[in-house]
């Protein structure tokens, strides 16, 4: 089976098992999401959801992130982890949406990435999740896992691992490509000891057969 014929059953399957998936950040507009999406690196969404409401509540507009005391705004995020490499992005961002935008999100990958502190990742995040655009696949770690797992990527780097994925995967699937790999990678296809047994896309991956067998080596062993 090609990569190709492989995503094209995966596109099928995947709706059909995580018909609810979408992004596990909590968030009611573009700038929620970026900071969230900020927030998220090194850090669970879980915990991310854990800090947000408050921090949203005290800093509704982009301005009053850029105008925060760095402390105050650092207090805020702490249990995020790299608080203040995150400060300096959400304070440096935030005051080039001011500064450059008129205060408002901006909607493309060019002017995203324009933002200090936003990569490709967090823009593909924003983009597809807070203005509906499919302008690229976001990979994070599971994506990366279960991209290779899966046979559709010998790549390492995430916009690398992106490509290739955007050469398999039709467009408008973009995004939701990312939010099923994502939830397969959070509730099946673990780093450590993939659930293959009970993996719902087994007979499409090439490495499922692998890891059954090398866990019962282990457990005879």
């Amino acid at each position: 089976m090609t990569a190709h014929e492989r995503v094209a059953q995966l596109v099928e399957i995947f709706p059909e098992v995580y018909p609810g998936a979408h992004c596990e950040l909590d968030y009611k507009n573009p700038l929620q999401l970026l900071i969230a999406t900020i927030l998220s690196a090194q850090c669970t969404d879980k915990r991310v959801n854990m800090v947000t409401p408050a921090l949203f509540k005290k800093y509704p507009k982009a301005t009053d992130y850029a105008k925060a005391a760095p402390a105050e705004l650092e207090s805020a995020i702490r249990s995020t982890g790299f608080f203040r490499s995150k400060t300096k992005s959400i304070r440096a961002a935030t005051s080039t949406i001011v500064k450059k935008f008129g205060g408002r999100v901006p909607e493309t990958m060019e002017e995203l990435r324009e933002l200090p502190g936003v990569g490709r990742k967090t823009a593909n995040v924003v983009l597809g999740n807070a203005f509906g655009k499919n302008e690229g696949i976001v990979v994070d770690t599971h994506v990366a896992r279960l991209s290779q797992r899966l046979g559709l990527t010998k790549q390492k780097e995430p916009e690398k691992i992106e490509r290739d994925l955007m050469k398999l995967v039709l467009r408008e699937h973009w995004t939701n490509w990312s939010h099923w790999l994502i939830w397969h990678g959070r509730r099946r296809c673990f780093a450590r000891k993939p659930d293959c047994s009970r993996c719902e896309i087994f007979r499409l991956c090439p490495s499922g057969k692998i890891f059954l067998r090398t866990g019962e080596a282990r457990k005879s062993e």
